[in-house]
Order: C-alpha cells, then sequence, then structure tokens
C-alpha cells in the first residue's frame, strides 16, 4: 500500500468513526477488567479474613471461590461483548470504508 492510498484511508471520516468508537470502547472493557482483577487482587492482599468466611455455616466453600470464579467469568462475558459489537457495528464500519475506497 503507498502512502498516499494509506493518507486516504485516514482521512475518511468512516476511518476515523471506526478507530474513535473501537479505541473508547476496548479502554472501557479494559478499564472494567482491570478494576474486577485488581479488586479482586486487593482484597486477597489485604482482607484475607472476608474471602475466608465460608458461604454456609458448616460448609467448606469460602466466598473466595464464587468471587474468583466471577473474575473468570467476566473476562468471557467481556470479550462476548466485544466481539458481538465488533461483529456487528466495526464490521460494517470496515466494509463501507472498504466499499468507500
Amino acid at each position: 500500500m503507498t502512502p498516499k492510498e494509506m493518507e486516504r484511508i485516514r482521512s475518511n471520516p468512516a476511518y476515523q468513526e471506526l478507530v474513535s468508537k473501537r479505541t473508547r470502547f476496548g479502554v472501557t472493557l479494559s478499564i472494567i477488567m482491570l478494576t474486577i482483577y485488581f479488586g479482586f487482587v486487593l482484597l486477597v492482599a489485604f482482607n484475607k479474613p472476608l474471602l475466608a468466611t465460608p458461604l454456609f455455616a458448616d460448609g467448606v466453600t469460602t466466598i473466595g471461590i464464587p468471587l474468583g470464579i466471577f473474575v473468570i467469568i467476566a473476562a468471557f462475558i467481556l470479550t462476548g461483548i466485544y466481539v458481538r459489537r465488533a461483529n456487528s457495528e466495526f464490521d460494517a464500519l470496515t466494509r463501507r470504508i472498504t466499499e468507500e475506497l
């Protein structure tokens, strides 16, 4: 691809919209995941007694187990949300850019 073609793509309003939306969405999902992950890590570091609390009076499963599972499931859910939006909105914008050029 020549520099002239690259500049034509970069100056396309649909391309700028795609980059802006995708970047904003990716950063938002990243912040959400980092908050969940580091929140869990901070709980492990600073509040072990809370995580060691059993879920039931006679149970052996602690609160930490479902919270850890939540961290893993949240990663899958956020990935699914990104993939769904990428396959619909972002792919449509990419097709529009390709057709215009």
